[in-house]
């Protein structure tokens, strides 16, 4: 995997700040020629670094304001099959392999609680799922966020 650097760290901060920058301005601000911002830009994105711009677009805007975990415990020898109908499901957004009593945690988005009951059985109809558990999120406290990170990163904070 790609390592980032500080250089890396300030051109995301900088594309944050101003999402409609072009490169030159970005390059000019960050006292860094245009082709290294395309650059490193293009080698971030090639190395599947940085994520495309769609995993950005909230949830609720797309008609699905509930967020909910779900931990699955599967058959460990059908975890494959586990994993291919899992991802059938659109509204599965994030899916982790984990320790504990449970095999999977999923983020789990839905319209509204009928809907989230429809999707938490299609989980626990998936062939190899012997379990699932739900937790309903009532309150984001803050977002997923990375310019903290960015900012050690870069030297900025």
């Amino acid at each position: 995997m790609y390592q980032l650097d500080a250089v890396d760290g300030r051109i995301l901060l900088a594309r944050d700040a101003d999402t409609d920058a072009p490169l030159v301005e970005i390059a000019h601000r960050l006292g860094i020629s245009r082709n290294t911002v395309h650059a490193r830009l293009k080698r971030l994105r090639e190395a599947e670094a940085v994520r495309p711009p769609s995993t950005a677009v909230s949830v609720a805007a797309l008609g699905r304001p509930l967020l909910a975990f779900v931990t699955v415990a599967v058959s460990q020898g059908q975890i494959e099959a586990v994993y291919q109908a899992l991802e059938t499901i659109p509204e599965i957004v994030e899916a982790h392999t984990t320790t504990g009593d449970s095999d999977l945690m999923l983020r789990v988005v839905a319209r509204d609680t009928v809907d989230l009951h429809r999707i938490t059985q299609a989980i626990q109809l998936s062939p190899g799922v012997q379990r699932s558990s739900t937790s309903i999120a009532t309150t984001e406290v803050f977002p997923q966020r990375l310019a903290p990170l960015l900012r050690h990163l870069a030297g900025s904070d």
